[in-house]
């Protein structure tokens, strides 16, 4: 949360201590609660309750933390007069009548109970009697990996050649990892290379009571069954980023906890976003979260079962891999990015004054963007974070990539984007026939497909003169000894213009516009302005033959890449002062917006109907719908909304430009990020109840198109706005005014 919120709250922790165990802290724990001590909590309370900083109290609630002290604690909660929300981390079904009413009490003290389950919340409203309003689901927490190859890990950690079988977790006999144990003869049986991992240490608790009791149990029963070169004990507590490379690297994960009131599991959770097929005994989270054909339950202490199941699934590898995609696309919204922003959306309804939030700007990453690209170009598609070299390229793809390095390359002057500039250039070269039109789609051995005579490619042609304009734009920034680049570039764009008259798709006319544009930022030539006039004179006359007093468009319907039909018609008065181009790029962007935007969240055109005008006699039926929202048209959103916002300085494109940017963030109708963080791509787009979570060229290529431009917004010098003529255009707003 304060990875993403800190600017929006700021949120310390009371660690619970004991007689027996206490700690040094660094400055996030702010208060320290003995919970042996009686007293400590009434101090604690009223400390809390004078502390006017302090606005809400969320309590992480595991019975076995309080359990000396049960009165006390609930003393606690209702000393509090500010608002409460109590995470229970189990709800224990058929309560006795002592355990019903604690329950109850700290429910009642509570303004909200949080649970990680469906199933505790149904246990909570049955058999406790607890009203629904008061409850919130937030499923338990995963991490977002890069998933790395499974080969190469098992190398690293000496298991190359093996089938590796895992669990992990602190050890202790609930764990019931003899049903294992007991289960291997017959798998080992059927796969001599496989490998059992037992990782972590003993649980402290366990080992108070009764030291390495369970552990030297296990051992024996690996002794007396000869599998010694089948087990490996890794008896440490295991950092993090150690423990999800075991994950990864493992064929199958098993989960065999015996005890059936279990609500949730962290460990069972990890294993599943680690992208590992899991057999669990049914805990009420494994049944949740491994139904619809994302895992496989065995009943409790069931070795004959849980060795079957192994066996199955080791034997089939289309069905792990079936396995192992279902259980990846059903805990994506479990990522710990998600669980901060369904946690602070929570606080935002549950605290008493007013709280904006305000997400963090993620670091600029070009990880995904290098790994998507091959010594060809960018390759097209991508099955989660690895490049699908069976997609190609496409010039579309490529044209985009060559903007998003030159974006980079002015923000950053980094001179490795040199390297990446010319790749993608040399692609757009390519492409450029003989004839001086474009082909689009290249497959995998540089050949153009015959997609390239089913499809029409005006606005491809548009693209490459929008990246080859964007790339001589920055021509002063280019060394010396790359500026060949800069001049072959002018003249693939003098033969790409050869036969623009013949072009007429909307896009395509708008691409063209903004490439002349900045292909001679402030010293536009006569012929070169001519262009621009006829491009966005068709685009004013589309305008006046479609709007009416309702319906401010060029066209009768909204589809995709909206906003650049009016940023264009406003580079086109950038270029030649026509104030008409000036009044219809307002008048289209801000009707374009209306449709766009609800409230402060972008909302876009679905791409599965589209927005038709009423009374268009094609149309039968609007769907409303939320799907169908891809990350291109918010990059073009936010491109536009910056040039507008330099221009007419109102506030409220400044505000919806971070406002859409927020979309790849959470700021959508499932509250889950589009950008995954930790490979640096974007998904491929939100649909009505999850995401797509392949991460292709134009989705990423697109978040870093919006990235880079509200980076540009905010960095830019008073300079660097004079050399983009903005300096000149706030004058002649007055002028014009």
């Amino acid at each position: 949360m304060n990875k993403q919120f800190d600017s929006s709250f700021s949120i310390r922790v009371c660690a619970l201590e004991s007689e027996i165990e206490q700690h040094r802290y660094d400055d996030i724990v702010r208060f320290a609660l003995n919970t042996e001590h009686e007293d400590d909590y009434a101090t604690l309370a009223s400390t809390i309750q004078q502390d006017e900083s302090i606005e809400l109290i969320v309590v992480q609630h595991e019975f076995g933390f309080f359990h000396s002290r049960s009165i006390a604690f609930i003393s606690f909660l209702y000393q509090l007069e500010k608002p409460i929300i109590i995470v229970f981390h189990t709800v224990l079904p058929h309560p006795d009548q002592k355990l019903k009413s604690t329950v109850l009490l700290m429910a009642d003290a509570s303004t909200t109970i949080l649970v990680m389950t469906n199933s505790s919340r149904d246990i909570l409203i049955n058999e406790y009697g607890i009203i629904d309003s008061k409850i919130v689901v937030i499923p338990h927490g995963t991490h977002l990996l890069p998933h790395a190859d499974k080969t190469s890990l098992k190398i690293k950690h000496g298991v190359f050649g093996k089938l590796v079988l895992s669990t992990f977790g602190l050890l202790g006999s609930g764990k019931n990892i003899e049903t294992t144990l007991y289960a291997l003869p017959a798998i080992v049986q059927q796969f001599p290379e496989v490998v059992f991992m037992i990782i972590g240490k003993t649980h402290p608790s366990v080992v108070k009571q009764e030291g390495e009791l369970y552990r030297n149990q296990l051992k024996k029963i690996v002794f007396d069954l000869s599998l010694d070169d089948h087990v490996i004990f890794i008896d440490e507590f295991v950092i993090l980023p150690q423990l999800l490379e075991y994950l990864q690297m493992s064929d199958l994960y098993l989960f065999s906890s015996n005890d059936p009131n279990q609500a949730v599991s962290g460990t069972f959770s990890y294993a599943v976003s680690s992208g590992c097929p899991v057999i669990s005994t049914p805990i009420p989270h494994s049944r949740e979260v491994l139904g619809q054909d994302a895992g496989i339950i065995i009943d409790f202490a069931n070795s004959e079962q849980l060795a079957e199941a192994v066996i199955s699934l080791m034997s089939d590898e289309n069905l792990r891999n079936q396995i192992r995609s279902n259980g990846l696309h059903k805990m994506a919204s479990t990522a710990w990015e998600n669980s901060a922003n369904a946690h602070a959306l929570l606080f935002k309804q549950t605290m008493k004054h007013p709280l904006a939030l305000t997400y963090n700007l993620p670091p600029i990453n070009l990880e995904h963007i290098k790994h998507m690209t091959s010594s060809f170009g960018m390759v097209q598609f991508a099955h989660l974070n690895q490049p699908d070299m069976n997609s190609g390229y496409t010039l579309d793809d490529n044209a985009r990539a060559l903007i998003c390095i030159c974006k980079h390359f002015e923000i950053t002057d980094d001179q490795s984007n040199l390297e990446l500039m010319n790749g993608y250039y040399s692609v757009i070269n390519y492409c450029l026939q003989k004839n001086n039109f474009y082909l689009n789609y290249i497959n995998e051995e540089g050949i153009f497909t015959i997609q390239n005579d089913t499809e029409n490619l005006e606005d491809s042609h548009g693209r490459a003169i929008w990246a080859l304009g964007y790339l001589i734009s920055i021509r002063q920034l280019i060394p010396s000894n790359s500026y060949r680049l800069i001049q072959d570039a002018e003249k693939l764009l003098e033969r790409s213009l050869t036969h623009t008259h013949e072009i007429h798709s909307t896009r395509a006319m708008s691409f063209i516009i903004k490439g002349l544009y900045y292909s001679e930022k402030n010293t536009w030539s006569n012929a070169r302005i001519e262009l621009i006039k006829t491009y966005a004179d068709r685009l004013v006359q589309m305008y006046l033959h479609e709007a009416d007093s309702q319906w401010q468009w060029f066209e009768s319907y909204l589809t995709y890449a909206n906003s650049v039909l009016p940023e264009a018609l406003l580079c086109a008065w950038f270029a030649t002062r026509e104030t008409t181009y000036k009044l219809i790029a307002k008048k289209t962007f801000d009707f374009l917006l209306s449709k766009t935007f609800q409230g402060d969240t972008i909302h876009l055109i679905s791409n599965t109907c589209w927005l038709h005008k009423a009374g268009d006699p094609l149309i039968t039926l609007e769907i409303e719908t939320h799907g169908g929202q891809q990350p291109i048209d918010v990059a073009y959103t936010i491109m536009a909304l910056e040039k507008f916002s330099r221009v007419f300085k109102q506030s409220n494109y400044t505000i919806q430009m971070q406002s859409a940017f927020d979309w790849f963030l959470g700021k959508n109708h499932l509250h889950q990020i589009i950008y995954n963080p930790a490979t640096g791509g974007c998904y491929d787009g939100l649909e009505e109840n999850n995401i797509n979570l392949n991460q292709g060229a134009e989705s990423t290529l697109s978040y870093l198109l919006a990235r880079l431009t509200v980076d540009q917004l905010y960095s830019k010098t008073a300079a660097e706005n004079l050399s983009d003529g903005y300096i000149e255009i706030e004058l002649s707003e007055t002028t014009f005014a």
